[in-house]
């Protein structure tokens, strides 16, 4: 039997994030640009808008030539121009006069506001009564109201979404700088496994890891590559590894982490020129026996063979590397927690960061977290879970009515 392997943190794996190096930038066009991360910082090089806008359909007007008109005593405007979108006014409003003006318009010189046109009645073409007061700048956008000149409005490192493509638009960004997506090799050991599409014959399971890690590194907006399953042989695996090096921007090794004497996965990475072990172990459940080693500045990971184990140590580790090399800045981190009450009590030990699969449910106007009660190999026991509660190394389990924080699935 080998040699047990000596535990680090939580703390000091994630430490070595800074370890490895971002991914390259590149330029690409805005229409590609949903979900990348950003390289550059956006900063407004013009204002927004630029000009005065009306934000209502009505009539440009100086606001003073309303002041005190009501039902009963409108003010009687003369209409000189109607404003046609896209184009601007010859015509400046002095008092007692209004141009017709339509959403998004541009105010023409001397008005200061915009009434509804709901607040008047047209008496001719050229006549209109105002029932209501208009305030100065009522209805209408100053030049630089929405963005002024010089104004940060996207940090680099920051994933786009939607609406910042909508905001690059606006400013006439339609190409952008962006780190490139990285590429993750996946490769399945074990003698056990066979490929999904098979029948297992008696003591063999189909490759699960595969394409459960592929969906996890895809959620993150990096390419996964699965490298097929690798029977436990040194040769195949220390290939397949080299292969996988040279193609690739990380490598993830599911299953031969552990202490077994057919586990390969520690020898392999010792075997491959310059590799450095970072852990082979981490104090935590599940997960314990997981690897990190760096290799030509790339790490690579050997995690459990259990897919419910190497999909949490995935999300609790794997996934703030993935983050790192791909541009990601710590504050703009996938965060989503929720408070929550637990329903029972939870046993742990001390010396070991513990990740508890919940369910989450709402009664009597408070939100609860069930743990999932089963052995922790039960594929559905973290499909149906909708969350993580960590258990810090220091703590002896959690008690029924405790109030907790939950990292959604």
């Amino acid at each position: 039997m080998k040699e047990f392997f000596n535990v680090v943190t939580l703390n000091d794996v994630i430490q070595h994030t800074s370890c490895f190096p971002q991914m390259p930038i590149e330029t690409i066009d805005i229409t590609q640009s949903l979900g990348r991360i950003i390289a550059e910082d956006i900063i407004a090089q013009s204002p927004l808008p630029e000009f005065p806008r009306a934000t209502m359909d009505g009539y440009a007007v100086y606001s003073a030539s309303t002041f005190g008109a009501s039902e009963s005593n409108p003010a009687l405007l003369s209409v000189v121009d109607t404003i046609e979108m896209g184009k601007t006014s010859k015509h400046p409003i002095q008092k007692g006069e209004a141009a017709r003006i339509s959403t998004g318009g541009m105010l023409p010189e001397g008005a200061d506001c915009v009434v509804m046109i709901e607040h008047t009645e047209i008496i001719d073409n050229y006549t209109i009564e105002v029932y209501k007061s208009a305030a100065p700048l009522q209805h209408m956008m100053e030049p630089g109201e929405d963005i002024y000149k010089g104004q940060h409005l996207i940090k680099c490192g920051t994933k786009l979404k939607s609406s910042s493509i909508g905001l690059l638009s606006a400013l006439g960004l339609y190409q952008i700088k962006v780190y490139k997506k990285p590429c993750i090799a996946i490769i399945s050991t074990g003698d056990e496994l066979v490929p999904i599409h098979e029948n297992p014959p008696s003591g063999k399971i189909r490759d699960i890891n595969s394409y459960s890690l592929s969906a996890l590194i895809q959620e993150l907006g990096a390419h996964p590559i699965m490298m097929g399953i690798i029977h436990d042989d040194f040769d195949s695996l220390y290939s397949t590894c080299l292969s996988a090096l040279k193609k690739t921007d990380m490598v993830i090794i599911s299953g031969g982490s552990s202490v077994g004497v057919r586990d390969l996965t520690i020898d392999v990475i010792q075997a491959i020129k310059g590799a450095q072990i970072f852990c082979h172990g981490v104090s935590i459940r599940p997960g314990k026996p997981t690897i990190l080693a760096q290799i030509n500045n790339q790490a690579l990971w050997g995690l459990p063979g259990q897919v419910t184990s190497a999909m949490i140590v995935f999300r609790i580790i794997v996934q703030p590397f993935i983050e790192h090399i791909s541009g990601v800045k710590l504050t703009d981190k996938r965060s989503y927690k929720m408070p929550a009450t637990l329903t029972r009590n939870i046993a742990s030990v001390q010396g070991r960061t513990d990740f508890v699969r919940v369910k989450l449910f709402y009664e009597n106007n408070q939100l609860w977290a069930d743990p999932i009660i089963g052995k922790s190999g039960f594929i559905q026991s973290i499909a149906s879970a909708d969350g993580l509660i960590t258990i810090d190394m220091n703590v002896e389990g959690l008690n029924k009515g405790d109030d907790v924080w939950i990292d959604i699935l």
